[in-house]
């Protein structure tokens, strides 16, 4: 079994679950002007510092540049991001984790947006955050890690 191109409707669904559940990984594609790959990239690597590759392949098939407003297609299994959202490699390495968790929470039939959704996506983003500082060696990105973790607390109050 293939997993299906697109993800709509319950059968399509139900099909994508069933691959993910026995451990089907996406072959993660990128695609955009050679500024967006690298940025994505070098994303990608901080992902893979904290041990997320696999988590992220599972619910992500590919991360494409479009000059619109960055968001994750649950139908297409891509998240479509802007210049602006990769700018700092390190948020943009969590901002994919948090829309991963998206789409595990999109096969997994929960509710995957609103309020109690976002604040269940913003906790992995988090999450992915404090294991990144944790696991990386490179002191900028630790510093990095905080700043961000800062202003998630802040906005938290």
């Amino acid at each position: 079994m293939s997993f299906p191109e697109k993800v709509y409707t319950g059968k399509e669904v139900k099909s994508a679950k069933a691959l993910v559940d026995q451990g089907y990984k996406h072959k993660l594609m990128v695609e955009g002007k050679p500024d967006f790959t690298r940025k994505v990239k070098e994303a990608l690597e901080y992902i893979e510092t904290a041990g997320y590759l696999d988590y992220l392949q599972t619910f992500i098939r590919s991360i494409t540049e479009i000059d619109g407003m960055t968001q994750l297609r649950q139908t297409e299994v891509a998240i479509w991001a802007n210049k602006f959202a990769v700018d700092n490699p390190v948020d943009a390495a969590s901002l994919f984790i948090q829309k991963a968790f998206s789409m595990q929470e999109y096969l997994n039939g929960k509710l995957y947006y609103g309020g109690a959704a976002e604040k269940r996506s913003i906790n992995k983003r988090i999450e992915f955050l404090q294991v990144l500082k944790e696991k990386t060696s490179d002191r900028s990105v630790k510093e990095e890690c905080d700043r961000l973790l800062g202003l998630w607390n802040d906005s938290s109050l």
